[in-house]
């Protein structure tokens, strides 16, 4: 089965996805970004049930009910510690665990924010590399995950994963 991946830019909690992810610390406090964002419209039982799981490690990734949101789960990727600091490393496994999270959880559809380029400064553009590449590569191996987007709120962000996005496509034709 061949697995889509879309950008699109837009607010996450609007989605048109089974599952959105955020972009969480270890202890799944929700605060500014795409974490404050889900808890403004999905409402507190979001964050009192991430919390209720946590700590975990970073690189992980855990489910909690979508609270108020019109999703099946809100899955929350742990790409980073309480430093608030992230690498390429965690960006990559944690966009593994999300992806393994969605296949257990038997969804077909999941929507992703750039991990770590908000409070945790990560670069965009190597943001997009790793998390693509992650997913490009994870699609040998899914049997429920249909469509993967990745939902970027700005116009910077929106361009820089519509152009990686495009550019690794390219270089797998010429290869």
């Amino acid at each position: 089965m061949a697995m889509e991946i879309e950008v699109i830019q837009g607010d996450i909690v609007t989605a048109n996805t089974e599952v959105i992810v955020n972009a969480a610390n270890n202890e799944f406090w929700m605060g500014a970004g795409v974490a404050g964002a889900i808890k403004a419209a999905g409402g507190v039982v979001i964050e009192e049930e991430a919390m209720n799981k946590a700590p975990v490690m970073p690189g992980t990734a855990i489910a909690t009910t979508a609270g108020k949101l019109p999703f099946s789960y809100v899955i929350h990727g742990a790409v980073m510690g309480q430093n608030l600091r992230t690498s390429s490393d965690l960006i990559r496994r944690t966009t593994i665990a999300c992806l393994n999270l969605a296949e257990k959880l038997g969804v077909s559809s999941i929507s992703f924010p750039a991990f770590g380029t908000g409070v945790g400064g990560f670069p965009v553009k190597a943001c997009a590399t790793i998390m693509i590449k992650a997913v490009r590569s994870y699609g040998t191996q899914v049997k429920k995950l249909q469509r993967v987007q990745f939902c970027l709120f700005d116009d910077v962000g929106h361009k820089v994963f519509m152009d990686t996005l495009r550019d690794i496509r390219a270089a797998d034709q010429r290869v």
